[in-house]
C-alpha cells in the first residue's frame, strides 16, 4: 500500500513503556506505506531505530534536518512486493500538527486524548485513542489490541464518530478574559481554599439561583462520565446532545444537577463583592476570574472527531470501563 498518508502520533512520554510502544507503532505505519508524524517537544524522547523492519530486523536511524531517516539504501524496502525509497518520521511543531492528517493516533491516557483534541479538532481529522494509561475512557482500545488498531487503520476499517465540544467566553466590563473550547468540560472554581465563591446561575438569559459554592461545571455528554461524574452528576449517552450543568459543594436548597438543551446559553456570574475564581476548560486551559465576571457557554461550532474500531454500544463500554456489576443478567436470548 504505497503513497503517503500521513498519521500524527501524539505520546505520552516520560514513561519507558510508552516510547517503545511509540517506536513500534511508528515502525509498523512506516511498513505499511504510511507516513508517521511525532510532535517536535516528543520526539527527544523517543528512538526512531528502536523498531523491527519489513524483515523483522532491527534498522538504525539517523536525522535528515527535522525527518528521522530509517536507514538503509533507497529501493532496499519493500511494501506490499514493490520497492519504495526510504521512509522517514516527520518531526513537526504543534501548530498545524494535525494539517492533512489522514488520523491522530494517541498512545497514552485521557489527558493525552484531549491534548490530541486540541491538534485534531481545528482541522476535523478523527482521533483513536489507544489507553496505556489506567481507566482511559475515552480511547477506543486497550495496549493488548493495539496491532489489530494499527491494522484497522493501515485498511482504513473505521467509524468515526463526532462527539459534541462547548465554547466559552469570559469577560468583565466589556474586556474579554477568555475565548476558548472544551471537550469535556468548562469549570468555574474558587481559587482559595478557606473561601466561598458567590454565583448566580443563568439559563438562555434568564437567573434560575444564587448559591455560594466550590465551584461549578458544564459539562458535554462525553464529559459526564468525568470530572462532572465525580462531583455528583448523571451519566449522559453521547447520543443525547445536551448541555450539563452541575455545581460543586454548594450551600442552597437548590443546587442539583441540570440538563439543559444544546441550543442554549448557559451564564455563570461571579460576585461583584465576592472572590476570585478561575475558569478551567478541560484541566488544560486556564483563565483568571475577578469578582464580577461573567462566563457564557454554548454548544461549539465544532465537534471532535473519534475514532471506533466497532459500533459496540455505550452501555457496553460504560460497563467495561467502569467495571460495573452485571452478574445475574438474563436478557434476551
Amino acid at each position: 500500500m504505497t503513497g503517503e498518508r500521513p498519521v500524527l502520533l501524539v505520546v505520552h512520554t516520560g514513561r519507558e513503556a510508552n516510547e517503545r510502544t511509540a517506536e513500534r507503532v511508528a515502525a509498523a505505519l512506516l511498513h505499511a506505506g504510511m507516513q508517521p508524524r511525532v510532535l517536535r517537544s516528543e520526539a527527544g524522547h523517543l528512538e526512531f531505530g528502536a523498531g523491527p523492519g519489513p524483515a523483522g530486523t532491527v534498522e538504525g536511524a539517523g536525522a535528515a534536518g527535522d525527518r528521522t531517516v530509517y536507514g538503509g539504501a533507497a529501493g532496499d524496502r519493500t511494501v506490499d512486493g514493490g520497492a519504495v525509497e526510504d521512509r522517514t518520521v516527520d518531526l513537526v511543531a504543534e501548530q498545524g500538527a494535525a494539517e492533512g492528517a489522514e488520523v491522530v493516533i494517541v498512545l497514552g491516557g485521557d489527558g493525552s486524548l484531549l491534548r490530541a483534541a486540541e491538534l485534531a479538532r481545528p482541522t476535523g481529522v478523527p482521533v483513536l485513542g489507544v489507553n496505556l494509561g489506567r481507566v482511559g475512557f475515552l480511547a477506543e482500545v486497550d495496549a493488548h489490541d493495539l496491532d489489530v488498531a494499527i491494522a484497522s487503520i493501515v485498511r482504513r476499517e473505521y467509524l468515526v464518530e463526532e462527539r459534541m465540544t462547548i465554547e466559552v467566553r469570559a469577560n468583565l466590563n466589556g474586556v474579554q478574559l477568555a475565548n476558548t473550547w472544551a471537550l469535556n468540560e468548562a469549570s468555574v472554581e474558587k481559587t482559595h481554599r478557606e473561601r466561598i465563591l458567590e454565583v448566580v446561575l443563568e439559563v438562555d438569559g434568564r437567573p434560575v439561583s444564587e448559591f455560594g459554592c466550590d465551584g461549578v461545571l458544564c459539562a458535554t455528554p462525553t464529559g459526564s462520565t468525568a470530572y462532572a461524574f465525580s462531583a455528583g452528576g448523571p451519566v449522559l449517552w453521547p447520543e443525547v446532545h445536551a448541555l450539563l450543568l452541575v455545581p460543586s459543594n454548594a450551600h442552597a436548597l437548590f443546587a442539583r444537577p441540570l440538563v439543559v438543551s444544546p441550543e442554549s446559553t448557559v451564564g455563570l456570574e461571579i460576585a461583584n463583592d465576592g472572590h476570585p475564581a478561575v475558569l478551567c476548560c478541560d484541566g488544560r486551559r486556564t483563565f483568571d476570574l475577578p469578582p464580577g465576571s461573567r462566563v457564557e457557554v454554548v454548544r461549539g461550532s465544532k465537534p471532535v472527531r473519534l475514532v471506533r474500531l466497532t459500533d459496540q454500544p455505550f452501555t457496553d463500554r460504560l460497563v467495561r470501563k467502569f467495571s460495573l456489576p452485571v452478574k445475574g443478567w438474563r436478557g434476551k436470548r
